[in-house]
């Protein structure tokens, strides 16, 4: 979902000298942030996927409101929508139902809407909003975007691989939100967790975005976490240290109190053997 639309920042100036050449001027590397890293910089378990493909729509502009006018869109397989952004007046249209379900799978899709026929514009998803209990989309509000125009979204984190033998992947952070150009939304990172050890963190200064996006994320935030699995006696012990300190006491099963019974009834059994024993010795003396 879209957190925040915001302008493509300023341009630095180049030097005369690489102006002149038609170049951009080179940064240092002080002047790469960590929000900033590539491909290049970064470890070879994290990379970039694919920026999301832009989906072409029809739409057409309606004059019906409310619940009634709604449910009526809805049974034809459309729905509902409106179109806003950019210091134009709302547009309410009607979407095609099939089409759009497929393209909000992906919840930054780019849309180029024609509306009817006559007027297209790129807009993305701000809200959908969906029946509770179907799941169908009852409503959606898309805001309109520029080419070059800077959004701030959120993308998927895939993990992908298996980790060292007996330990434990854990991802803290599933999401990342990234600035991007509307046309460039990435369409999620992968972080590969193959071989790795236990104690290894992955944090979100560590995971490849494509170039053209920024980290928004905390760089600090850990995305990624391995550690070593606990193994039965492990969960046990914490468990009987966790009741011991609540002063949880169980009663014996009825397994533990069978074995009871029978080791003092074999141990009774032993002591009525040794006093026969004895008495027989007394007579014969």
């Amino acid at each position: 979902m879209i957190d925040a639309v915001v302008l493509a920042g300023t341009c630095r100036a180049a030097p005369h000298a690489e102006a002149a050449a038609g170049r951009a001027p080179e940064r240092t590397e002080t002047e790469r942030t960590e929000t900033e890293r590539t491909e290049d910089d970064v470890p070879d378990h994290t990379r970039s996927r694919s920026a999301v493909s832009e989906i072409k729509l029809s739409a057409e502009l309606r004059n019906e409101f409310g619940k009634g006018a709604a449910r009526r869109i809805r049974r034809a397989d459309k729905i509902p929508a409106v179109v806003y952004g950019q210091g134009e007046p709302p547009q309410h249209v009607t979407l095609p139902g099939h089409a759009t379900m497929m393209a909000l799978k992906n919840p930054n899709a780019l849309m180029s809407l024609s509306i009817d026929s006559a007027t297209s514009v790129l807009a993305l998803a701000k809200d959908v909003q969906r029946d509770p209990v179907r799941w169908e989309i009852e409503h959606v509000d898309l805001v309109v975007v520029r080419r070059g125009q800077k959004v701030e979204v959120e993308i998927g984190v895939h993990v992908t691989g298996e980790a060292a033998p007996e330990t434990v992947v854990t991802v803290d952070h599933a999401t990342l939100l990234v600035e991007a150009e509307a046309t460039h939304i990435p369409e999620g990172v992968e972080v590969s967790v193959e071989g790795l050890e236990a104690g290894t963190q992955i944090h979100a200064s560590e995971v490849v975005l494509p170039a053209g996006s920024t980290l928004v994320t905390d760089p600090e935030a850990l995305v990624v976490n391995v550690s070593q699995a606990r193994t039965a006696d492990d969960v046990d012990a914490e468990l009987a240290e966790a009741e011991a300190e609540m002063g949880i006491e169980h009663d014996e099963s009825d397994a533990e109190q069978a074995e009871a019974t029978s080791s003092a009834g074999g141990g009774a059994e032993g002591s009525a053997g040794e006093g026969a024993g004895t008495e027989g010795s007394a007579e014969q003396g």
